[in-house]
């Protein structure tokens, strides 16, 4: 009979991928969990978000969001609706973002399953969205804000604190602290030279660390994003194309704005229509607006953003819009073409070669959008195949994520080793070649931990 440790972490996901972030903590009678994110990518990650959760919802006292994308955040509205009724705590700027994507999310999971339903390309008769808008309107009334770099209680001697990390709005580090020892997930961590952002706070001392390894492998190129983005657009312009940039709803898809509407201002592209497909009813525009102390963008800038892209938000639109010609450019979920609307304007657009499709973020393995990177020239969607003659352009200057050298200068401002750091979120060759300069360059014990593992928080190995 094997004996559970009485302090205990659990990893739930981001295990061996970058999608699925859940860190289940036992400690002190208490049972926290850290992210409730959604699988994507390979079907066999994606399969795991209708499995029952691996701890019963209704034992969890409590839940800590490092931040509003769907892959930290998305499953909570399942989590809800199958019995947890605790709180759910994160920043302000996260709540705002969370109260805008999880019933975006409810509602194109809801559009999908009709419309597969309607066309008869689903294995099931029936096809059911994972959870609906009204469960994730229910998760969204869970949400909690602290704020940033102020300790809160969640019982039995144990305390969290939210640490800026960059990335995104209100996207956080997450300390944990019990009886004196200290562990800290690092979230997504940020650039330290974004566009938009400010740069992630850099790392306290840790017992134990939880740290991203998304880009382990990689260093980005020094490239200017508009240097990048502009003759792109000038050059599917002048052919008369329709420019398709899947984008993350809520960050990327006003990065994205952000630089077109530089670049506009400035004369170095051409006037064109910019759409945003979402179905989310409420301008992101004041969140932006209230939380300048995160990023650096003008207050100019910031109203040019958004003041940019006519919103798309109904299904007619939505449709409507596949039937235009180009020159344009459609922004739209989701940024690793995994669903969403950005599948039709892809069924639309991607077989006419004078079009673009700007793959402006991370695509995990699995994804359609790394399929495109890889050289793919077909897609399956809508159980068919559909053929892409467009070009495929894959943006080095847009990530969000923190690189190799950046997450190793971000480690370096501990004072003294964790006794263990575990590496997650991240592919299993970029987790790996993170774990090896951890090793001969910190002297640091370090390892990429399985699906499922639980290990001692008293004796971390």
């Amino acid at each position: 009979m094997t004996i559970s440790p009485a302090n205990a972490l659990r990893f739930l996901g981001a295990t061996g991928t970058v999608t699925g972030s859940r860190y289940f903590l036992e400690a002190n009678g208490r049972r926290i969990l850290i992210d409730c994110g959604l699988f994507q990518g390979f079907k066999q990650l994606r399969r795991r978000n209708w499995l029952p959760f691996p701890v019963r919802p209704g034992s969890i006292d409590a839940v800590l969001l490092t931040h509003a994308h769907l892959d930290h955040s998305g499953y909570l509205p399942a989590l809800v609706r199958d019995g947890f009724e605790g709180p759910v705590y994160c920043t302000e700027s996260t709540v705002e973002l969370c109260g805008l994507l999880l019933p975006d999310s409810g509602h194109l999971q809801e559009e999908d399953a009709k419309y597969a339903k309607r066309k008869r390309y689903s294995k099931h008769a029936d096809p059911r969205p994972l959870y609906t808008l009204k469960d994730a309107e229910s998760a969204v009334d869970s949400l909690e804000a602290k704020e940033f770099d102020r300790r809160f209680d969640l019982g039995n001697g144990i305390t969290a604190e939210f640490v800026p990390a960059g990335h995104l709005l209100g996207a956080a580090q997450i300390r944990i602290e019990i009886d004196g020892r200290s562990i800290h997930f690092s979230g997504d961590l940020g650039r330290n030279s974004d566009p938009l952002m400010r740069a992630p706070r850099s790392l306290r001392e840790a017992d134990v660390l939880i740290c991203e390894s998304t880009y382990g492998n990689r260093k980005h190129a020094n490239i200017d994003p508009e240097a990048e983005l502009a003759p792109v657009i000038n050059r599917v312009c002048s052919r008369g194309g329709v420019i398709q940039i899947p984008a993350f709803a809520i960050g990327r898809a006003q990065g994205v704005m952000y630089h077109i509407a530089r670049l506009r201002k400035r004369g170095e592209i051409p006037y064109l229509p910019v759409y945003l497909n979402s179905p989310m009813a409420v301008d992101a525009t004041e969140i932006y607006h209230n939380h300048h102390e995160e990023h650096h963008v003008t207050w100019d800038d910031c109203v040019a953003m958004f003041r940019l892209a006519e919103r798309v938000r109904s299904v007619a639109e939505s449709k409507e819009l596949n039937t235009r010609r180009g020159p344009m450019i459609i922004i739209s979920a989701s940024g690793m073409l995994s669903g969403g609307r950005v599948l039709h304007h892809l069924a639309s657009f991607g077989t006419d070669p004078k079009n673009a499709i700007l793959l402006s973020g991370y695509q995990a393995g699995g994804t359609r959008g790394a399929a495109l990177v890889g050289g793919a020239r077909t897609l399956r969607m809508f159980g068919r195949e559909v053929e892409i003659n467009a070009e495929v352009v894959q943006m080095e200057s847009f990530s969000g994520h923190a690189d190799v050298d950046e997450i190793m200068t971000w480690l370096t401002g501990a004072a003294r080793p964790p006794a263990m750091t575990y590496l997650t979120h991240g592919e299993p060759d970029a987790a790996d070649a993170l774990r090896w300069r951890i090793e001969h360059e910190l002297g640091w014990h370090v390892r990429a931990p399985e699906h499922l593992e639980r290990i001692s928080l008293d004796h971390p190995k």
